[in-house]
């Protein structure tokens, strides 16, 4: 079962949020509840890319993925704010208006930093983090111009869906070797239009998204999270070993975990190791 559930998030904007499977079928450990769990995209994702995530957290959680503003099928208004401040508060009406928290806070790069800002924030609201390969330092000013390169070299329109998938798993200059998985992840964040196939989201918005974030570090705010939080990264990945070990040392109740022949894209990468590698921490936030 996929079932949608329209979310109203800061300044009205209109939010989709995900189900994809039946509620959880096996109760919970006797003297506990099993919490929920909201599912955070990174920048340019969308709440599909958590299908298979979410799939295996329902039989014990209630695991709702959120198409983040200007991702997926929520509102894209040109209007709307694109700051970190608008999309920890559309986090913070996601879990008050599905009646998720306190939730487990499952998140993938941007959506990760939402996390621990949120978390930060509203600690009533957020039982446990995963933060997944988002860096806590400043990116800075080459990093942001390196992407708006990035996007003015995308070859759209896409003739065909398997344009897309050989462009961004083979093609793309930022592609160190081929990588079906990075093709596949693409695909999914495009739609047809009457010229060819183009991204769901507007580069714009992406990057005006992005520039709230890549000039400041994040770590006071990490020290700030209270809650059992689990720093993951894929071993070629974006975040490194040394800072992912010092994230994890700065949060008061932090650990580390990290799977091996993943890049950025850890949990769709490789998601039974993915599996592996949060469910003993889910299991300890159950049973805790």
């Amino acid at each position: 079962m996929v079932r949608r559930i329209d979310v109203t998030g800061a300044g009205g904007v209109r939010l989709a949020a995900w189900e994809f499977a039946d509620p959880p079928k096996n109760e919970p450990p006797k003297g506990s509840e099993a919490p929920g769990v909201l599912l955070l995209h990174g920048l340019m994702g969308r709440a599909s890319h958590w299908a298979s995530t979410a799939r295996w957290l329902s039989e014990r959680h209630r695991a709702v993925a959120l198409d983040q503003r200007g991702h997926g099928q929520s509102d894209k208004a040109p209007e709307a704010e694109y700051t970190r401040e608008a999309y920890v508060e559309d986090a913070e009406a996601a879990l008050d208006q599905l009646g998720l928290g306190p939730a487990v806070v499952v998140g993938h790069a941007m959506g990760a930093l939402t996390g621990w800002q949120l978390a930060a924030k509203r600690p009533d609201l957020v039982r446990a983090l995963i933060i997944c390969d988002m860096r806590a330092s400043a990116l800075g000013a080459a990093s942001q111009r390196e992407w708006e390169d990035w996007f003015r070299a995308w070859p759209v329109p896409f003739a065909t869906l398997a344009d897309v998938r050989k462009w961004f798993g083979e093609d793309d200059p930022w592609v160190e070797r081929p990588n079906p998985s990075r093709g596949a992840f693409y695909a999914e964040v495009m739609h047809e239009s009457p010229d060819g196939w183009r991204p769901v989201f507007e580069p714009e918005q992406m990057l005006k998204s992005r520039q709230t974030w890549v000039y400041d570090a994040h770590w006071e705010e990490l020290a700030q999270v209270r809650c059992p939080a689990l720093v993951v990264r894929g071993l070629d990945g974006e975040l490194g070993r040394a800072e992912s070990q010092e994230m994890v040392r700065v949060l008061p109740h932090g650990r580390y975990a990290e799977v091996a022949d993943a890049g950025h894209l850890v949990h769709y990468d490789q998601p039974e190791a993915w599996r592996a590698a949060i469910e003993p921490f889910l299991d300890g936030v159950l049973t805790g």
